[in-house]
């Protein structure tokens, strides 16, 4: 019976929402991810090559299944334009079945 542990939460940002869209469109229309999340107002403080740096950013939340994680990688980073693009893997503790199912149905 397929459970949590079958799907990932990805989270991944982008420095515009054109991009972010494109991004998202692109991993739906692949097949990669079920569902994107955009998540605009997103302000990040970060270390960039020595220097304190602040961004406004929109965040992705992709979600996918176990077997797409890298795919889903690969197309992130030919279609970002950061030259680290966030890519983080989340394990859900639990998902609700109808959920499960249909997120399962809707990723190659």
């Amino acid at each position: 019976m397929p459970s949590a542990t079958d799907i990932r939460l990805i989270l991944s940002t982008a420095g515009t929402r054109e991009e972010a869209e494109r991004i998202a469109r692109a991993l739906v229309e692949e097949g990669l991810a079920a569902c994107v999340n955009l998540v605009p107002g997103l302000t990040s403080v970060y270390r960039w090559q020595g220097a304190i740096e602040t961004a406004n950013e929109i965040l992705l939340i992709i979600k996918t299944t176990v077997s797409q994680v890298e795919r889903v990688e690969a197309l992130l980073r030919t279609l970002h334009s950061y030259e680290v693009p966030e890519f983080l893997v989340l394990h859900p503790e639990s998902v609700s079945q109808p959920y499960l199912t249909w997120l399962l149905s809707s990723v190659r």
